[in-house]
């Protein structure tokens, strides 16, 4: 790999301005000077004023009670996109998603390896939701719920279901198919007037607040790790961040 590219994709730099580095003689190869068009392989240290570029970082994983409003991308071209709402140093990403009209709990991460372990329904990985309809709704709907209902041309697997009060219910899914709550209430005659995840995995919401967000402690990460999730050692702890105004955060939408 040519060692503008090595630079940039370690996220140092663009390539641009690693050729000048380069040229500047900021850069070094295994201890030599580098020169443009150097060329970088498996095992090569690179630095630059001597310090390292592409060492290893942790891994950090995040939980936030996401407020409705907010857009689950990393498309910083999207208004109200989940990055930078959050505004957090490190290049992290959601793992899966909460529509934009929905709110609780989302984990973030900048860790690429585990997003597929967590999100692919054969793994069974719970993910548990409150949700309020518009009108009562019946035994019969809910036992219907949890059977599986017929969406987009299939039937959802059998699912947890229960009542909370006459129009609140929780849903334990262990698949995540597209607006599939919001889809299963609307074939049964309701529709979804809030919808708020409060577990993912052995990981729960719990008191944190709207907009907030804080690491996951190290039970959460050995809960993870039981649960079959690849975990390594990694940023957590427990600090909560200032609950965040999403008018404040949000521009106008007129």
């Amino acid at each position: 790999m040519r060692l503008n590219k090595y630079i940039s994709e370690a996220g140092a730099c663009s390539r641009r301005e690693a050729d000048k580095w380069i040229e500047a003689g900021r850069v070094t190869c295994n201890g030599v000077r580098a020169v443009l068009g150097t060329q970088v392989a498996a095992g090569d240290e690179v630095r630059l004023d001597g310090e390292l570029i592409g060492a290893k970082k942790k891994h950090i994983y995040m939980a936030l009670n996401k407020p409705a409003g907010i857009t689950c991308t990393t498309d910083l071209e999207v208004q109200d996109n989940i990055i930078e709402f959050i505004g957090h140093s490190e290049r992290i990403f959601p793992i899966g998603r909460l529509d934009k009209d929905s709110e609780g709990l989302i984990l973030l991460t900048n860790n690429g390896d585990i997003v597929n372990e967590i999100l692919r329904s054969e793994n069974n990985h719970e993910k548990e939701y409150v949700v309020t309809v518009n009108r009562p709704i019946t035994d019969l709907a809910l036992s219907m719920m949890a059977s599986g209902v017929r969406i987009m041309g299939a039937t959802t697997k059998p699912c947890g279901v229960t009542r909370v009060d006459s129009d609140t219910f929780r849903l334990t899914l262990t698949q995540g198919l597209n607006r599939q709550i919001r889809r299963m209430c609307s074939a049964l005659g309701y529709r979804v007037q809030r919808l708020r995840r409060v577990r993912v995995i052995n990981i729960e919401l719990g008191t944190l607040g709207s907009g907030q967000w804080r690491y996951l402690s190290d039970p959460e990460m050995a809960g993870l790790a039981r649960a079959g999730v690849g975990m390594d050692r990694c940023r957590t702890g427990v600090t909560v961040q200032p609950e965040r105004s999403t008018a404040a955060a949000r521009p106008s939408d007129h």
